[in-house]
């Protein structure tokens, strides 16, 4: 039997993560290793050494033998940093947040775009000490070290699409980051979107022909969980309903809709309390919003959450409601239902594709975006049908079945029948 070594590049690996892409990475790289699949994992660095016992995580470390000078024309936009937003009314980028929690915790350089050619270059190098049958690079930070390496040992390539910048950025797309995106669509050997939702943006904007697209939806590991809709509240607010808001404070996720959502639930449904979790660049201006709106006191920030955390606001919230604009597929509604919570999510979003047990609202439609919330809150047959039936349609959509799906592309890559 062949014996299958994938060399796979990412921004992000547990316990080094912000958000979905290193979760989604961690549970395909788990589930190809039980399919025997062998993988050397190459993340930009980490502050310590990872042990893991299902792959070869590596670093790309400083390498002061390597120049970087032929780099700098790529420098365009100093400031850029992933997973940020610009403001749809003036086209302007707002303040910037690193993907690491702040703009001076760098890996290489200055700013992103100067790390991501470095990594390029250090992955480059690192590649001609490992053996691999081809090169799996997820999300654009590490298309174009896919690229040196595919170009310097002739290995095919394929790269997996999380997000596009059209997504990230509103619709208002950082040309530099558009421009790695196209190259490496047009260079690879294939291209795996994480939903039908992204393969018609990768289709339609990138102008990337659709028989090179496969599609591979994202999945949740909940097979140690028994369902079990925990209903103890948090003491003070014992006598309130609770609606939640998990993901990262930028235009993509939508929070600013939660927002208008929750003014409009409170003339229903005074004893709501609305909890925001997660950080970005529009925690400010949120927190700015909910007073102008007058729900300051209704409204609670928790920052980034992480661990069992992320359980424990899941299972004491009675809805949890994703609004994202654009989203590429969304895991938090899977992680939601894991955990027994009904949910609420945006039909601009690839996990609508896949669900069944969940409560669908176009994003600016905040009337019915209310209607759906509110229904939740008092319909205890309606919450409790969503939050049984939702758990066991979850438990079903498992990364061991993503995996065979990815070890089929890589086999169709390869040309093994």
């Amino acid at each position: 039997m062949f014996g299958m070594k994938v060399l796979m590049l990412g921004w992000e690996f547990p316990p080094y993560k912000t958000g979905g892409l290193g979760t989604a990475c961690y549970g395909l790289t788990k589930g190809l290793s039980k399919l025997g699949v062998d993988i050397s994992f190459v993340i930009p660095k980490s502050p310590k050494p990872v042990s893991n016992s299902f792959l070869n995580l590596l670093n790309a470390k400083v390498n002061e033998g390597l120049d970087y000078s032929h780099i700098h024309p790529f420098f365009i936009d100093s400031n850029l940093l992933p997973y940020s937003s610009i403001d749809p009314k003036t086209g302007k980028r707002l303040d910037r947040i690193s993907i690491r929690g702040s703009k001076s915790d760098s890996f290489y350089g200055s700013n992103l775009l100067e790390e991501v050619y470095i990594y390029g270059e250090k992955v480059k190098w690192l590649s001609k000490e490992l053996d691999f049958d081809l090169i799996h690079a997820h999300d654009w930070m590490t298309y174009p070290a896919g690229i040196k390496v595919k170009e310097a040992s002739g290995k095919k390539l394929i790269l997996h699409i999380h997000a596009t910048e059209f997504d990230r950025t509103g619709g208002h797309p950082n040309q530099s980051v558009y421009n790695i995106e196209k190259e490496g669509f047009e260079r690879c050997d294939s291209i795996v979107a994480v939903s039908n939702y992204t393969k018609q943006v990768v289709i339609e904007k990138y102008g990337i022909p659709e028989s090179k697209v496969k599609v591979l939806h994202n999945a949740v590991d909940v097979k140690d969980k028994v369902y079990q809709r925990d209903k103890r509240p948090i003491k003070i607010f014992s006598k309130d309903h609770i609606v939640l808001f998990l993901g990262r404070l930028t235009i993509q996720k939508g929070p600013e809709y939660f927002l208008d959502a929750a003014k409009k639930v409170l003339e229903f449904e005074p004893n709501t309390k609305f909890f925001i979790a997660g950080s970005g660049d529009m925690m400010q201006q949120m927190m700015e919003k909910a007073v102008h709106l007058g729900i300051s006191d209704k409204v609670f920030f928790t920052g980034f959450l992480t661990g069992e955390d992320i359980d424990r606001i899941y299972k004491r919230a009675d809805v949890y409601v994703m609004p994202s604009v654009s989203e590429p597929f969304g895991i938090t509604p899977l992680e939601a239902m894991a955990n027994g919570t009904p949910t609420v999510i945006s039909k601009q979003s690839g996990v609508s594709e896949i669900l069944k047990n969940t409560l669908t609202v176009d994003f600016w439609d905040i009337d019915e975006m209310t209607n759906k919330i509110v229904a939740l809150l008092r319909y205890k047959t309606l919450q409790h049908t969503l939050s049984k039936h939702g758990f066991f349609e979850v438990k079903k959509i498992t990364w061991d079945s993503r995996a065979e799906e990815c070890k089929k592309i890589y086999e169709e890559v390869l040309g093994i029948s």
